[in-house]
Order: structure tokens, then C-alpha cells, then sequence
């Protein structure tokens, strides 16, 4: 989980997509705290922010060379603020990790539509960013491809080759040599791609597997250029392993609007969103908005500490942990390499295999005395690909099995979040469907709470 922050002139006019006219002196957040917002998202259990260093109007909320559209001409600081600066300040203090975005659109640009523009304007600034901001964990693209705008005075509208103006490959090439750890999100990855809605929700079966497709036949994907609908669900045979990003805003909008501070999702929202998003093998990545102080607005801050509060305690307690597990099949009959003891030990990598030819095996969990939960979680090594597409869970009751929940794609995470709690002694796992033999590394028992308790048993 990490957020996406929008600050920017939109904040000051009340709009979402900024025209690019927009005078820098309407920039001046008086009690601007890059601290208490990055504070706020750590508070909710998130691990980063993604910073957005410039929208579609082209004003760069850093002293960036490549336009006089920038942050400097503002009287932030009297000239002398660097936005993008106070977040990294930030996220060195509080531990937390950051990426970028920066619009491949711009409307303010009078180059925007020639070459020029993207050599010299639009590849400089992500030099900038990426050569002074990091460590960046994600550098973030969208699919924001022309249309009218000021363009320098021109007030016209401009529009490009959605499939070859940005040259992807080589402006990609800027991450790749200057923060060779980022990931690159966007329509067609190449490492994270967008999930293909703004609701953030992954599809209930969703494959890290994904081949981007033009919506043109025999023309080239790109951002914004994409049969974007097949990202929900990727591609059980896709050609990359791409996995998923959900982004969702905490507001109806991305930018701040004073209209909204009764509109903030509820900490209740937020939970759903997370086993719709992270509990499909996916990434949540939620908008935040500073107001026009350069602060989040208390709603928000409170919404994202009840949420952090109950993913925290929630998941502080796995159930299954001194169970005894017994496995149908062990690769091997080896129970040290590949037993099922892994699926309770810490590490995403140790797993629990079976032979060549099992692959429908059951597991059988003895918690030795009755244990109350709802929520069930399933991993498997990824480093061995996706395998498992089916699996069906159930509870002992009243002396038989009982079939309690279902699943398809699992990956590095899958979450089960039942319609109400069970309470049961006994729990088996069965793999329903699973082309070759599984790699399982984690089995998880866990029982929703809002606020710190003790684990209670009978």
C-alpha cells in the first residue's frame, strides 16, 4: 500500500484538471507540512507516497531548469520552496519510502505536440527528479495524452500519436540508469501496470501475468493507448509478469475540494477496498489531498488512522500459528524442504510443495481448541510463478466438513474475508484446480478487530 499525493494549482482554483494558464502566485500554502501528510499515510499502515511533482497544467512544484512554470515563481518561501524536496526530507525522517509522477501531458508548454517537447522538456524533468529526489521506489506514468490547453498562448488543442510520441522505451531508458530499484508503473507497466479502474478493486481472480494490447490492431500499446479493461483480471498466459495496481482516491476527487471534507471514505470503505485490492494480489494506491494550507484535512487524517488501526490489529495475531498441519503430499516425502510447517513461518519463499503429479492436495489444520476468525490468507512462492487456480476452504462443524469460502488466482497475497466469523477447531485447505504441482508458502487464520484486544480461545 502506498499513496498519491496531488497538491498543485488545482488546489487553489477548485479544479481537477488544470487548463496550464494558471498563475503561480495563486501557490502559497501557509502551514505547508510535508511531515504531517506523509505522517497521516504512515499512520494508515501505508508504505510510501508517490509524490505528484507535476499535473496536466505543467506547473513542476520543484525549481526544475526545463520551465519557468515552476514552484520558484510562486511566493512559497519567497521564491525558495521546493515541494518535491519536503517530501523526500520527510519520508527520510519517518522511514517511508517515495516515488514520482510527473504528467506526460502538459498545458502549459508552447512545445507541447513536437518532438522538442519530449526531449527537451519532458525526459529533462524526469532527469531532475530521478537524479535528485532519490531513493524511488516507483516512478508513475498515466495515460494523459493531449487535448486543449494553454500551450504558451497558443489555447488550442493539441493532439499526439498516442502509440509512439513519448518514445516509452527510451524515456522508460531514465528510470532504468538513473533508479534501476524503481519500478515503472503505467497502462503497459513495464513492471506495474494499472489495474484498469479508478475504484480500487482488482478483478476477483487476478493473474501478475499481462500482455498490454493496443485497442488498434498491429499498432504498439502504450499509456493511455491500451485495451485497459484487460487489466483488471491480466492474463492467466500472459507475457509478462506485470502485477497490478488499484488507485482510488480517499476523496471523490484527487485534487482538494472544500465541498468534499464531508465526502471522505470511511475506515470501513478503506478495509473494503483493501481485500478487494492487496487481497487480490494487487497494490492499493490511495489518493491523498492537502488543502489549501498544504495540510490534509482532519477527516482524512482520522479516516486513515482507524483504517492503519484496524489492518494493524487485525493481522498482528495469526490464528493458525501452533497448529499441527497435516499434508495429503510432500514433495519428496522431504517434510524439512518442503513440508507444510513453512506455510507458518515468516518468510514468503519457504513453501510447502507436492509431488510432480499431485496437484489437487489437502491440508488439514488441528488449532487444538476452538478459535474465532474471518479472515483466511493464502501465498504462494512467487519466484516459482503463479500456480494455483482454484482452492476451497472448510471448517469442522457439528462432526463434518463444512465448505466456508472459495478463491481462484492467490500469488503473492490473497486475502478471504468471510461474511461473518467462524468458530471451529478444525480447518482443511483443499487446491481444487492447479495445472502443475503447488509451491504454497503461507496459510493464515485472522480475526477482524477495531480496536487493541487479547486473542481469546476456549
Amino acid at each position: 500500500m502506498y499513496c498519491i499525493i496531488h497538491f498543485g494549482p488545482d488546489t487553489y482554483t477548485d479544479k481537477e484538471w488544470g487548463y496550464g494558464d494558471e498563475d503561480p502566485m495563486i501557490v502559497n500554502p501557509t502551514q505547508f507540512s510535508a511531515m504531517q501528510i506523509v505522517g497521516a499515510a504512515k499512520a494508515g499502515g501505508f508504505k510510501g507516497v508517490v509524490i505528484v511533482a507535476k499535473h496536466h497544467d505543467g506547473f513542476c512544484m520543484w525549481p526544475t531548469k526545463t520551465t519557468e512554470h515552476n514552484i520558484s515563481k510562486s511566493p512559497y518561501k519567497h521564491g525558495k520552496g521546493d515541494i518535491v524536496r519536503e517530501y523526500r526530507d520527510a519520508c527520510n525522517k519517518l522511514g517511508m519510502q517515495m516515488g514520482v509522477y510527473c504528467s506526460p501531458w502538459d498545458r502549459n508548454s508552447p512545445l507541447y505536440g513536437k518532438p522538442e517537447y519530449v526531449t527537451d522538456v519532458y525526459r529533462k524533468q524526469l532527469t531532475e527528479l530521478y537524479g535528485n529526489y532519490g531513493p524511488l521506489f516507483i516512478v508513475w506514468h498515466d495515460g494523459a495524452n493531449g487535448g486543449d490547453g494553454y500551450y504558451g498562448g497558443a489555447k488550442e488543442v493539441r493532439k499526439i500519436d498516442r502509440s509512439t510520441y513519448y518514445g516509452w522505451n527510451e524515456t522508460w531508458g531514465v528510470a532504468r540508469k538513473l533508479q534501476p530499484n524503481a519500478v515503472i508503473f503505467g497502462d503497459v507497466g513495464p513492471d506495474v501496470r494499472w489495474v484498469g479502474n479508478e475504484k480500487g478493486h482488482a478483478g476477483e481472480t487476478c493473474w501478475a501475468t499481462y500482455t498490454p494490447h493496443a485497442p488498434d490492431s498491429g499498432k504498439m500499446p502504450g499509456n493511455g493507448y491500451v485495451k485497459d479493461y484487460e487489466g483488471t483480471e491480466g492474463h492467466r498466459d500472459g507475457k509478462y509478469w506485470m502485477p497490478a495496481e488499484c488507485d482510488v482516491s480517499l476523496r471523490p476527487g484527487w485534487f482538494y475540494h472544500k465541498e468534499q471534507d464531508t465526502k471522505v471514505k470511511s475506515p470501513d470503505t478503506l478495509l473494503s477496498l483493501y481485500y478487494q485490492s492487496v487481497g487480490h494480489g494487487a497494490c492499493l494506491d490511495l489518493g491523498l489531498s492537502p488543502d489549501r494550507r498544504g495540510l490534509l484535512n482532519e477527516n482524512d487524517v482520522e479516516s486513515l488512522k482507524e483504517f492503519g488501526d484496524i489492518i494493524k490489529h487485525t493481522f498482528a495475531h495469526n490464528l493458525a500459528v501452533g497448529a499441527t498441519l497435516t499434508a495429503s503430499n510432500i514433495r519428496g516425502g522431504n517434510k524439512i524442504k518442503f513440508g507444510p510447517g513453512h506455510l507458518l513461518d515468516n518468510s514468503r519463499y519457504s513453501y510447502w510443495a507436492t509431488d510432480d503429479k499431485i496437484k489437487t492436495p489437502e491440508l488439514v489444520l488441528d488449532l487444538h481448541k476452538k478459535k474465532l476468525f474471518n479472515v483466511i490468507r493464502l501465498r504462494e512462492n512467487i519466484k516459482l510463478g503463479q500456480r494455483i487456480e482454484e482452492v476451497a476452504v472448510d471448517a469442522w462443524e457439528d462432526g463434518k466438513w463444512q465448505q466456508i469460502a472459495t478463491a481462484t488466482s492467490i500469488g503473492g497475497n490473497r486475502l478471504i474475508r468471510l461474511p461473518e466469523k467462524i468458530k471451529t477447531n478444525k480447518v482443511r485447505l483443499r487446491i481444487t484446480k492447479s495445472p502443475v504441482c503447488i509451491a504454497l508458502s503461507d496459510f493464515g487464520l485472522y480475526n477482524e478487530v477495531r480496536f487493541p484486544q487479547p486473542v481469546f480461545t476456549d
